[in-house]
């Protein structure tokens, strides 16, 4: 898909098609109109009557391609909250995979320059921000983003600072030379040792309002018996480090 995508629903059948695209389903086939919108209703050659619905964040984390665990939708409530990135920020990303994080923060408004280094993974994130519509406030790069932080730091500063890698440490050593006075890190980790180097790296680095949060979520089970958290699935995600330039 290389447009904007909508949502076409029928109960709980979802499908994420594009203007001018065709599709087969149980259910019949989905011809999707090149001038479709939004509050439309497009009907299978068999009668079925799907809605189109815009895209919202829970829909593309559902329905985008995958390159393998994407941040959560927790994980990147916590990081727009704590950062409270807005339209006309510019952010630096790194360790894009999906480009989940990265299509959530175009979506608020940000100009995002995002780098990952699997050339794969790149090209997947580069056709997800396509679909979800903010390919012009994209820019997905093939690359390590330690080994362009001399230039990174010769431009315009960034007001917020994300990642997602292994390498994450090298970045945050960098943070003051990348942000704007008072501008956000937030660096996720799925290991305490990660998150431990992070840390050390802000503080060395001379970062303010260092805090350091593990990121879990429990649903919760209702019955006639009683109400209590789920005993199913891993509440467990990861670590979030939060620190601002001063």
């Amino acid at each position: 898909m290389t447009d904007a995508a909508y949502l076409l629903v029928h109960g709980d059948r979802e499908y994420l098609l594009s203007p001018g695209e065709e599709f087969g389903t149980d259910l019949g086939v989905i011809e999707v109109p090149a001038d479709v919108e939004a509050g439309d209703t497009v009907e299978t050659h068999l009668g079925t009557v799907f809605e189109v619905r815009e895209l919202r964040g829970p829909d593309l984390f559902d329905h985008l391609e995958r390159t393998g665990a994407p941040m959560m939708p927790r994980d990147v409530g916590l990081v727009m909250g704590h950062t409270g990135v807005s339209a006309g920020d510019r952010v630096l990303d790194a360790g894009t995979g999906s480009g989940i994080l990265s299509v959530y923060l175009g979506r608020a408004g940000a100009a995002v320059t995002t780098y990952e280094i699997d050339a794969d993974f790149a090209d997947v994130a580069r056709r997800n921000t396509e679909t979800a519509g903010v390919a012009e406030r994209v820019d997905v790069r093939t690359g390590d983003v330690v080994d362009e932080l001399d230039d990174l730091a010769a431009g315009e500063p960034f007001d917020v600072l994300t990642l997602d890698t292994g390498d994450a440490p090298d970045a945050v050593a960098r943070a003051p030379d990348l942000l704007v006075s008072g501008g956000f890190l937030a660096a996720y980790s799925p290991f305490v040792e990660g998150t431990r180097e992070i840390v050390t790296a802000a503080r060395d680095a001379g970062l303010v309002g260092i805090e350091a949060i593990e990121t879990i979520q429990r649903e919760m089970d209702f019955s006639d018996r009683g109400s209590r958290p789920s005993t199913a699935g891993v509440g467990h995600t990861g670590y979030l480090v939060f620190a601002r330039a001063p």
